[in-house]
Formats: C-alpha cells, sequence, structure tokens
C-alpha cells in the first residue's frame, strides 16, 4: 500500500541554549493512503507536535516529510499553503469559526479563495455535507445558536470542503460531552470508509480503540505500536482493552 505521508528523523526542538527541549526525538513514521492512525500519549510526549510537523504546519529541526513523492520542507511557504488548503483537511478540539458568519458560511470560508469554481456548486457540496453531518437545516443559524458538538460537525464539513487525501484531528472529541464524541467518532470513521486517511491525536482509549493502527508517544519517540483491524462497530470493548494493555506495556 503507497504511503500518503512518509516522516523520517524527525527532530523538533524548541527553545534555544539551556532551554531547549526535544519535542521529537528522531521519529520515524508513515501513514498509508486511506489509513486510520490515532496517536496517543502523555502530556509534553509530542504526539500533537508530531501532528503539526506531518502536516507541515509546523517546521522541523531536522528530518523530511513526505506527502506521496512531495518533499514538503523543500517547498515554499505558498506552496505548502496550497497543498494544506487543496489536500489536506484539519479538525481542532476547538472549531474556530467566525462569530458574523452564520454555519453555512463558514463551512464555505476554505473554497473562498476558489475563485474560478462556481459558487452556487460549492454551496450544493456544503449543505450536502451538513445533510450528511445532522446539520440539515442549520445552515443560517448563527456560531453561538448551536451546540458544541454541531459546532464540530461543522467543523469537519468545512475540512472536508476540498475533498482532502487526509485528515488531521488535534482531539476532536476533548470538548465533547460522551454522547456528542461518539457521534463524530461515528462520522470519522465513516469517511475513512469512503477512502479519506486520517491521522488522529487523542488521550481516550475508546476513541483510539477505532483506528486501523495506535501509536503511543512517550518522551518524543514512539514507544510502541498496536495493530487493529477495520472497525465494525462490533468489537468495542474488546478494542478498547487492547488499546489500554499495550498503553500500560509501554508505560504510558
Amino acid at each position: 500500500m503507497n504511503n500518503i505521508i512518509t516522516g523520517k528523523n524527525l527532530i523538533k526542538i524548541f527553545g534555544k541554549g539551556n532551554e531547549q527541549a526535544k519535542i521529537l526525538n528522531e521519529v520515524n513514521v508513515d501513514i498509508a493512503k486511506g489509513e486510520f492512525v490515532a496517536v496517543m500519549g502523555p502530556s509534553g510526549s509530542g504526539k500533537s507536535t508530531l501532528l503539526f510537523v506531518l502536516s507541515g504546519m509546523d517546521e522541523l529541526t531536522s528530518g523530511s516529510v513526505k506527502f506521496g513523492d512531495t518533499e514538503l520542507s523543500k517547498l515554499r511557504e505558498n506552496k505548502l499553503a496550497d497543498i494544506r488548503r487543496t489536500q489536506m483537511g484539519f479538525i481542532f478540539q476547538q472549531p474556530t469559526m467566525l462569530k458574523n458568519l452564520n454555519l453555512l458560511d463558514n463551512i464555505l470560508l476554505p473554497s473562498a479563495t476558489e475563485g474560478k469554481k462556481d459558487k452556487a456548486k460549492l454551496t450544493r457540496k456544503a449543505k450536502t455535507l451538513m445533510k450528511k453531518t445532522g446539520l440539515d437545516g442549520l445552515e443560517s443559524r448563527d456560531t453561538s445558536e448551536v451546540s458544541g458538538g454541531q459546532l464540530q460537525r461543522a467543523g469537519i464539513c468545512r475540512a472536508l470542503m476540498n475533498s482532502p487525501k487526509i485528515l488531521f484531528a488535534d482531539e476532536p472529541t476533548g470538548a465533547l460531552n460522551s454522547k456528542s464524541a461518539e457521534e463524530i467518532m461515528g462520522l470519522l470513521v465513516d469517511i475513512n470508509k469512503e477512502g479519506t486517511a486520517i491521522l488522529l491525536v487523542t488521550h481516550d482509549p475508546k476513541v483510539a480503540a477505532k483506528a486501523d493502527r495506535v501509536l503511543f508517544m512517550k518522551d518524543g519517540n514512539i514507544a510502541a505500536e498496536l495493530m487493529l483491524q477495520k472497525f465494525n462497530g462490533r468489537d468495542m470493548e474488546e478494542r478498547r482493552e487492547k488499546v489500554l494493555t499495550r498503553m500500560a506495556a509501554a508505560g504510558i
């Protein structure tokens, strides 16, 4: 299976002199096309930093990241931004929405620079995504008039507007109640089944258990790895126990 992301000898150092901290310590990682990978680890282990450098949102101190056959570190910022905008999607713990725009316009925002595209076509796509994610009928709602779970759904719609090859999700369920978190994970599993790769950072073993593969980070390294089959919804507790067992074995 071809890789969509390949990271080699990834080093990330923050600070200078005596204040230096090596957050990533020669990490090697790859993500196959269509794969769902979860990253777990304690605070400060480097899991979010790994997501940021693999997506080109943060610069490496040394090492290389390839997106397909393209080495991200060799690109100028405008070219890198183009790849992030057109081929990657991003979902964060707190969706960043503009308060002066309604839900539909916030979802359309990433496509605002696509002047050559038919706005009516983009609007139809946004509405289709909203219907698919349970937001049908909320197009004109202000961001203050919907729940946290609905805002996160809108963030997922926005991330999918340009049909990305991979979604980067940093604690996407961290600010949600258990019911909303379960619904969001159900959406991500469905999106992955349709062929979009996902790299997801989480503290929650139940969330990680829905991935194909779980990476466990500790002190800037990948301390352990767990392979899981495609999630079918019937063996959730067994998968969660496997995650917890591997976490304990890795000392996490």
